[in-house]
């Protein structure tokens, strides 16, 4: 498996560094850096107090974590290219009914090191036929 630096600025003292949990995680965690209640329904932006430095032709791709899915707390935004030096912040929706409590240093999303491959649009009249062709939502069945 390659490895690649990233750099890692901490915004704050008390801000938690992102570690790969295991030898072969692709994933890395991120951590709050504040106590915070997500109410029913609610979206917000957590802290982590943090912010990278993502090498050109890469871009950190920001997923749920699974335990805080299965509970119905998912991300919302999940993007930080290359060229962002900010803090990363952690969007995050309560779908659920019930209040969801985050402390601090809590694992809160996940991060994944991904590459980057820009489009070069080309306009055309035609387009290649498939067999699905321009069947949308359940077109292919839904087993």
């Amino acid at each position: 498996m390659s490895k690649l630096e990233i750099k890692i600025k901490k915004l704050n003292p008390e801000a938690k560094i992102p570690i790969h949990a295991t030898a072969e995680a692709a994933g890395f965690d991120i951590y709050s850096l504040q106590d915070i209640t997500l109410q029913p329904g609610e979206t917000t932006k957590v802290s982590t107090g943090i912010a990278f430095e993502i090498p050109i032709g890469y871009y950190v791709r920001i997923e749920d974590r699974s335990g805080m899915a299965m509970k119905g707390i998912h991300k919302v935004a999940g993007i930080i290219d290359s060229d962002y030096r900010g803090e990363v912040c952690i969007v995050l929706i309560n779908t659920t009914k019930n209040p969801y409590k985050i402390e601090k240093h809590d694992r809160i999303a996940q991060g994944i090191l991904t590459p980057v491959h820009q489009a070069i649009f080309t306009e055309t009249q035609e387009l290649t036929e498939t067999q699905r062709g321009e069947g949308g939502f359940h077109s292919t069945g839904k087993r």
